[in-house]
């Protein structure tokens, strides 16, 4: 026999609880072992029998009496009024304890679900479908986004004797900073404001590198320095001084949580993916690229919200790529475009075709709109082509393409004929999320401007 199942044998208590006091061993609760918690619970047991002798010689005397009592009651067949009390105290315990689960498990209820978390496998990657939260992905993150605001700017004025002399003006500058992988940087800087803004002017795009030091981000390439922090960015010229902040700007699509018209078709809303032939839901309760529609749709206006993952070590196409099939054939691009020139394929492009207007892509995981106005190519009844597909998108609320006509399939469309195919949301590989995704046939909503009225009445 060992010595510590020795110890935990219940015969020799008194020896046992001996040796305890003898042995000086101070034990944490990690290396306290089954057994020798069973060698102290006996003790314990032990010392408190022998500490309630007389409680035990009463309780005996008084168990006694009662089941003298018992006997009388007995020969008078009715029960005493000690043991109804004891049924009523053993009831109601027994109550308590039956309540007890459901209490926990109201109050566990109550609990507040977690907080969702980027996914492992995809940050594994360098890839975020949330905002990181900690280490240096998160810091970069943070610096990431759109800076607006007015700045004095030095400029040269002559005189009637052709001397110069310097003078400031107040000029509103957009700044958008984007984040390339380890604590790099490039930015874009823009007179008249942001991409969108009435005054925008594209002409004079200002292209700046830096890279973050702790949490402040230094960027050069013009004229000034930019110091750029979570919720601001300076300017500071060659003589040290500063020529103005700008405050973040967090821009929302005025299409953001449109809400379908009452002859729309729901295609998504979270709930299910009934009005797709091949889709899925991801954990969030989003809809995953890689959504085929089940209906066959020709002329119809869609809306759907967005969201591009963050993705700083890519570039180019591989970076949050996936696009919106026109009947399987044209294809509305989308891509993290954000921070960057005006690409030929970049969001809001027609792939392959026509770039955007205007380059209005946000941040990555900021929600963004997409809304396509498409007219399907009408043919002839010897299949040929009569009047080519026609396309009009809006980048959140900035038309992008306007009434564009479509020679032939973009990208790897579908070859065209007068037969509709499904409309679909690209997968390309990358985790980008689509809510609130809904079409307006026009073929079937009804118009309140037909018949149309004479102009005699």
């Amino acid at each position: 026999m060992s010595f510590r199942k020795f110890l935990a044998t219940p015969t020799p208590r008194v020896f046992t609880g001996l040796l305890a006091l003898c042995l000086p061993v101070s034990l944490t609760p990690q290396t306290v072992s089954a057994q020798e918690k069973d060698s102290v619970a006996a003790k314990k047991s032990d010392d408190s029998k022998s500490e309630g002798k007389p409680a035990q010689e009463k309780a005996e005397k008084k168990a006694e009496d009662a089941s003298k009592d018992v006997k009388a009651a007995e020969k008078k067949n009715d029960k005493p009024a000690d043991s109804k009390a004891d049924e009523s105290n053993e009831k109601e315990m027994t109550d308590k304890a039956a309540d007890a689960p459901k209490q926990e498990a109201t109050e566990t209820s109550k609990e507040q679900p977690s907080e969702p978390k980027p996914d492992p496998a995809w940050v594994e990657k360098g890839v975020w479908t949330l905002p990181p939260t900690d280490g240096p992905a998160a810091v970069d993150f943070q610096l990431i986004g759109e800076y607006a605001g007015d700045v004095s700017i030095a400029t040269e004025k002559k005189t009637d004797d052709s001397d110069a002399s310097k003078q400031s003006i107040k000029q509103r500058y957009g700044i958008q900073i984007r984040a390339i992988g380890s604590g790099e940087f490039e930015a874009l800087a823009y007179e008249g404001g942001l991409p969108g803004d009435e005054k925008f002017d594209e002409a004079t795009q200002l292209r700046l590198i830096g890279r973050r030091n702790g949490e402040t981000l230094v960027l050069s390439g013009g004229p000034w320095a930019l110091f750029a922090g979570p919720e601001k960015c300076r300017l500071i010229n060659f003589e040290g001084d500063s020529l103005g902040e700008l405050p973040r700007v967090i821009r929302t699509s005025p299409t953001m949580g449109a809400q379908p018209p009452k002859e729309a078709l729901v295609l998504f809303d979270g709930k299910n993916t009934d009005q797709f032939s091949k889709a899925r839901i991801a954990d969030e309760g989003l809809l995953a690229q890689g959504a085929n529609v089940k209906w066959l749709l020709n002329d119809f206006d869609l809306h759907l919200e967005f969201r591009i993952p963050h993705m700083p070590g890519k570039q180019g196409q591989q970076r949050g790529n996936s696009g919106v099939y026109l009947q399987s054939r044209y294809e509305c691009q989308v891509l993290d475009s954000f921070g960057t020139d005006r690409v030929f394929n970049g969001l809001g492009a027609l792939y392959r075709f026509k770039p955007p207007r205007l380059n209005m892509a946000f941040p990555p995981l900021t929600w963004q709109t997409y809304d396509i106005r498409f007219t399907a190519a009408r043919f002839g009844a010897d299949g040929k082509k009569l009047r080519p597909a026609h396309v009009t998108s809006w980048v959140n609320g900035v038309k992008v393409q306007d009434n564009v006509a479509l020679p032939g399939p973009t990208g790897a469309g579908k070859a065209e004929e007068a037969l509709p195919l499904p409309t679909l949301l690209q997968d390309h590989s990358d985790p980008v999320r689509f809510r609130n995704v809904w079409v307006l046939d026009r073929g079937i909503a009804a118009s309140d401007s037909f018949p149309p009225k004479s102009q005699e009445e």
